[in-house]
């Protein structure tokens, strides 16, 4: 298996009826893990999924993507924050749902995680002085 990829998949109004994440595990073998989905009928739809596979099965599947309409980007930046900005409130802790945010306990400092951030945008919501920022 190859490493698994954060991919940020944005579908046009005419393909967020169709099966297009199937055929990525039928087709080309390929496992995902949904990290974000905005899905409005004859509208648009963005997917933030963690693809792992065979190398040259989840290129093909990028190809398939592409040809199909669907816009790929590989999600190189998650969510940052900006240290310069934080000033340690907790909001972001109470809000993620994977726990990519720690409070230590010896300097109430929030610690941020972000090989378990899953880009979900929680935390930037909740950030009163937004010290989060995402990056696509």
């Amino acid at each position: 298996m190859a490493k698994a990829r954060k991919v940020v998949l944005r579908f046009p109004h005419r393909l967020v009826d169709k099966p297009i994440i199937y055929r990525l595990v039928k087709d080309y073998d390929l496992q995902f893990n949904i990290l974000k989905a905005s899905i409005t009928p004859e509208e648009e739809g963005l997917l933030v999924l963690e693809l792992s596979g065979k190398k040259k099965n989840y290129e093909e599947a990028i190809s398939f993507l592409t040809g199909a309409g669907v816009e790929t980007q590989l999600l190189a930046q998650d969510v940052l924050r900006n240290e310069g900005r934080c000033t340690h409130c907790g909001a972001c802790v109470t809000q993620c749902p994977v726990n990519a945010f720690r409070v230590d306990l010896a300097t109430r400092q929030v610690e941020f995680i972000e090989t378990r951030c899953i880009a979900c945008e929680l935390c930037i919501k909740a950030c009163p002085v937004r010290a989060m920022e995402v990056h696509l």
